[in-house]
C-alpha cells in the first residue's frame, strides 16, 4: 500500500558546481562534433580541478579534417563554457586554466556493432512521470532545480554581484494525501564572493529569490531554513572540490523519485542508448500520465549492445492507472519504434543540442523549436489513448 503522508528530499546543484562544469564541457564538445556531421561518435569525459581541466574519451566523424579541426577548438571551448558560468578566481579562471585535450578516435570493435543500428551499450533506462508539477516532474526536484536556476539568474543578470558560481540546494517537501503541500525545511549552500559575509548575510541576499520560486504557501513559519550552514563559502569550483562528468546523475534526473539505470547522460551521442534510452523512457512515461492513464507512471526499457530493439519494456503506474500496466506496455511500443535509430529519428536527437541540457535536469524543461528538449513533448496521448 502507497503512502499518502510523508516527507520527501531532493537536491540540486548549480551550472558551477564541479561535476556540473565537467557535464557542461562534455556537452559543448559533443555538441561541436554534431554540428560538423550529425553521425558524430562521441563518448567524451571531463575532470577539473585546481585550474586543470583533463578530457579523455572516443570521438569518430567521417572526414578526418573536420575531426581535426574540432579537436583544435577544444581548448577554445572549454575556455568559453567557464566564462559564461562566471570562474574568474585564482584557482579557476578561464583565461589560465590549464587544459589537456587526451580525447581520440572511437574503438572499431564498438562501431561495428552501433553501425548495424544496434545500441551502443547493454543497460536498463528508467523514465517517469507524475501529475505534481504542470510539467509532471515530482515536486521536490523541479523545485530545487528552480531556486538555483533563479538564482542563477540574478546572479548572471548583476542583481547578485556577492555571489559566486558554485551552489546546492536541497528541499524536503511534505505530503498529504499524496500531494504535495510545503516545504519543512530548505537547505542552501551557496559560494559568495565577499569573504566578511556571514550566513545571515546570505540569507538575506537568497532568502527572497527563494521564496518567489516556491508556490505560494509552501513557507510557513515552521519552514526550517539552512543557509551556508557551514559558514563561509569563498573558495568553490573546481579549486575547492574536484569535479568529473557523469556524476549527478539522481540530480540529472528525478532527485530519487524514480528508480535509475546507473547510466550517466552528459558528453555521449544518441547512438549512447543510456542517453537517448532514458530520454524516450521520458518521453513515454510523460504521455502517458498526459493522457490521463495514469498519475505516474515509471517506465523501464533494457538493451543489448549491438541488438536494436529492447529486450524488455516494463511499466508501473503504482496503483494510479486506469488500465492495466500491461496494455499501456503494448501501447507505447505501438506509439514509438524504441530501436536507437527509431528513438533518434522521432526525438531528432541529432542536433547540437546538449550543452543546454548539463545543468538544471534535463526533464521537465520546454520543448524549444530548434528540437532541444524534444523528450518533453506530449504529441503522443491521442495514439496512446487509442491503443489502450
Amino acid at each position: 500500500m502507497s503512502r499518502n503522508n510523508y516527507l520527501f528530499t531532493s537536491e540540486s546543484v548549480s551550472e558551477g558546481h564541479p561535476d556540473k562544469i565537467c557535464d557542461r564541457i562534455s556537452d559543448a564538445i559533443l555538441d561541436a562534433l554534431l554540428s560538423e556531421e550529425e553521425m558524430a561518435r562521441v563518448a567524451c569525459e571531463t575532470f577539473a580541478t585546481t585550474n586543470r581541466v583533463v578530457i579523455g574519451g572516443e570521438v569518430g566523424l567521417a572526414s578526418k579534417d573536420k575531426l581535426a579541426g574540432v579537436m583544435e577548438s577544444v581548448d577554445g571551448i572549454v575556455r568559453d563554457c567557464v566564462k559564461k558560468i562566471g570562474y574568474e578566481q585564482d584557482g579557476f579562471h578561464w583565461e589560465t586554466v590549464e587544459i589537456d585535450n587526451l580525447l581520440h578516435e572511437q574503438s572499431a570493435h564498438i562501431a561495428q556493432g552501433v553501425d548495424k543500428d544496434g545500441a551502443g551499450d547493454q543497460g536498463i533506462m528508467f523514465g517517469y512521470a507524475c501529475s505534481e508539477t504542470p510539467e509532471l516532474m515530482p515536486a521536490p526536484i523541479h523545485y530545487s532545480h528552480a531556486v538555483l536556476r533563479d538564482l542563477a539568474e540574478a546572479r548572471h543578470s548583476g542583481a547578485t554581484p556577492q555571489l559566486g558560481p558554485d551552489a546546492k540546494s536541497q528541499l524536503s517537501v511534505k505530503y498529504v494525501d499524496g500531494k504535495p503541500v510545503g516545504v519543512t525545511s530548505i537547505v542552501l549552500s551557496t559560494q559568495h564572493l565577499d569573504d566578511s559575509m556571514s550566513s545571515a548575510d546570505v540569507r538575506d541576499v537568497v532568502e527572497p529569490y527563494i521564496r518567489k520560486t516556491l508556490p505560494d504557501g509552501w513557507i510557513s513559519p515552521e519552514t526550517e531554513w539552512h543557509v551556508n550552514p557551514t559558514g563561509k563559502f569563498v573558495i568553490g569550483g573546481p579549486d575547492g572540490d574536484a569535479g568529473l562528468t557523469g556524476r549527478k546523475i539522481i540530480v540529472d534526473t528525478y532527485g530519487g523519485a524514480a528508480p535509475h539505470g546507473g547510466g550517466a547522460f552528459s558528453g555521449k551521442d544518441p547512438t549512447k542508448v543510456d542517453r537517448s534510452a532514458a530520454y524516450a523512457a521520458r518521453y513515454l512515461a510523460k504521455n502517458v500520465v498526459a493522457a490521463g492513464l495514469a498519475k505516474r507512471c515509471t517506465l523501464q526499457l533494457s538493451y543489448a549492445i549491438g541488438v536494436a530493439k529492447p529486450l524488455s519494456i516494463y511499466c508501473d503506474t503504482h496503483g494510479t492507472g486506469e488500465v492495466p500496466e500491461a496494455e499501456i506496455e503494448k501501447a507505447v511500443a505501438q506509439a514509438m519504434d524504441l530501436t536507437p535509430r527509431g528513438i533518434i529519428e522521432h526525438l531528432q536527437l541529432r542536433r547540437p543540442i546538449y550543452q543546454r541540457t548539463a545543468a538544471y535536469g534535463h526533464f521537465g524543461r520546454a520543448a524549444t523549436e530548434d528540437g532541444g528538449f524534444s523528450w518533453e513533448r506530449t504529441d503522443l496521448t491521442d495514439a496512446l489513448k487509442s491503443a489502450v
